[in-house]
């Protein structure tokens, strides 16, 4: 199952348990593939240095390019064409659907009520983490 998971369900799985903390360990355990670009990993890095973060970075003892070079090496990097605009609030989602594009995704995952709103993009379906964890991984035993 190939996957993109938008910016905001990487930093809450790699800072937080929860149902994108699962996404997480089901593509560490090799049951989805994640995809990603040099673009979102980029916003990765840039959302992780945060200041409202920096609490929680201390407490788990890791760095943000720490994490985003972890999660560099999860996922598979994918060099998307632009596409033309899509979600008219916010250019970092129509980012998340190139990837989804190049990837030949089946799933994207997000917390993002814009992209939330489209439920799918060409063929491509999105759902909300909790979503996604109920229907789509726990099939994946």
């Amino acid at each position: 199952m190939r996957v993109v998971a938008d910016t905001n369900v990487i930093v809450s799985a790699m800072l937080w348990i929860g149902s994108p903390h699962r996404i997480l360990v089901a593509a560490e355990d090799d049951r989805l593939t994640l995809y990603t670009s040099p673009a979102l990993l980029r916003e990765l890095t840039g959302v992780l240095t945060r200041p409202k973060f920096a609490s929680r970075l201390r407490e788990l003892q890791v760095s943000a390019s720490e994490l985003t070079a972890d999660y560099a090496r999860l996922a598979y990097l994918m060099n998307p064409q632009r596409i033309r605009r899509v979600v008219a609030n916010d250019q970092a989602d129509d980012e998340v659907l190139a990837c989804a594009l190049a990837a030949r995704a089946h799933y994207i995952v997000s917390g993002d009520s814009d992209l939330l709103r489209l439920r799918s993009f060409r063929g491509i379906v999105i759902l909300s983490p909790g979503t996604f964890v109920k229907q789509k991984l726990s099939s994946l035993a």
